[in-house]
């Protein structure tokens, strides 16, 4: 769809992809944006120089609240679904999860076909292949899932394939890699690795490795992803799902290096036995996004892993103030 002087819907646009998709967003000749978000993940902070533009509107509220989603979906030419709850909650408060997950996605599904929105671009997961069986990892891969959240991300992906056949409503879904990134969680529990790691580093204790750190993962930026959102929803693909990732794979041993060498820290990293993980192994094919999103990743790991601790220092200077 064009987004020329188009209504954008971003829910869940004030938490860490979300926020990255709205800056961006301000870039493209679009009309207005506005941002629901319960702010339980998001944060006001997340969208401090986003709302210096006029165009841009922040309503605080829940995929839960149908009258309030229904009335922004109907105001909406593009709706960019990013709302979920994450591995932690859907862990310990699997409930919540399908409430959110599960029953929220349907919500906002069905508010875009009662409102007949241009395009809706959802924000799904690798989760949903689970440990690789093959890479790298085509959107072929089978649901190898073995997790709550990955599951809520397929039953999302479900109810779109039924809702283009039953009501044809136009939508793209992306599977993110690993995202990593300014604005990433360090806070709470399952945290990123790299986070963790930076964690240790800045204590002056050594990253901790578990097993041999063979395991391998393919880390995207967040600013790639949010391009990904944006290409999604320009683009004449329907139906269909899309990998985003860089199709390169880095393994923890190398990650941990590229971490001590950017921080110049003479750390050596400490190896302890290996703990159950729920994916160990991760590569994604971007062959069909770049074919028919004309996306590929721009954001090299080495500049990536640069603008997180410039943001973590800068974040740091401003908690401190």
């Amino acid at each position: 769809m064009n987004l020329t002087d188009s209504r954008v819907l971003v829910i869940g646009g004030a938490g860490f992809v979300g926020s990255h998709l709205v800056d961006q967003l301000i870039q493209e000749p679009v009309r207005e944006i506005v941002v629901l978000d319960n702010l339980v993940r998001g944060s006001r902070t997340n969208l401090r120089e986003a709302m210096t533009d006029a165009r841009v509107r922040l309503v605080e509220g829940s995929i839960g609240d149908l009258e309030l989603l229904r009335d922004l979906v109907r105001e909406a030419d593009c709706v960019f679904h990013l709302a979920a709850l994450w591995l932690y909650e859907c862990v310990h408060q699997p409930r919540a999860a399908l409430d959110v997950n599960v029953v929220g996605t349907f919500n906002v599904i069905e508010a875009a076909c009662e409102a007949r929105v241009k395009k809706l671009v959802y924000s799904s997961s690798a989760s949903v292949y689970g440990d690789a069986v093959f890479t790298p990892m085509t959107e072929e891969h089978p649901f190898n899932n073995r997790t709550m959240y990955g599951a809520t991300k397929i039953a999302g992906e479900q109810f779109l394939r039924a809702f283009y056949d039953q009501r044809q409503l136009d939508y793209v879904g992306l599977r993110y890699m690993n995202v990593y990134g300014p604005r990433m969680d360090y806070k709470g529990a399952y945290v990123s690795v790299i986070m963790k790691v930076l964690d240790r580093i800045e204590q002056g204790r050594p990253p901790v490795i578990f097993g041999d750190g063979s395991q391998a993962y393919d880390f995207i930026h967040v600013s790639d992803v949010a391009r990904a959102n944006i290409l999604a929803a320009k683009s004449d693909a329907t139906d269909e799902f899309f990998n985003v990732g860089t199709g390169q794979k880095t393994t923890i041993r190398e990650l941990v290096g590229m971490l001590l060498e950017l921080t110049g820290s003479d750390l050596q990293p400490e190896y302890r036995p290996e703990t159950t993980a729920f994916v160990t192994h991760r590569l994604a094919d971007t062959v069909k996004a770049e074919k028919m999103l004309g996306f590929s990743a721009e954001v090299g790991l080495d500049e990536g892993l640069r603008s997180v601790i410039e943001w973590r220092r800068q974040d740091v200077v401003a908690v401190s103030r």
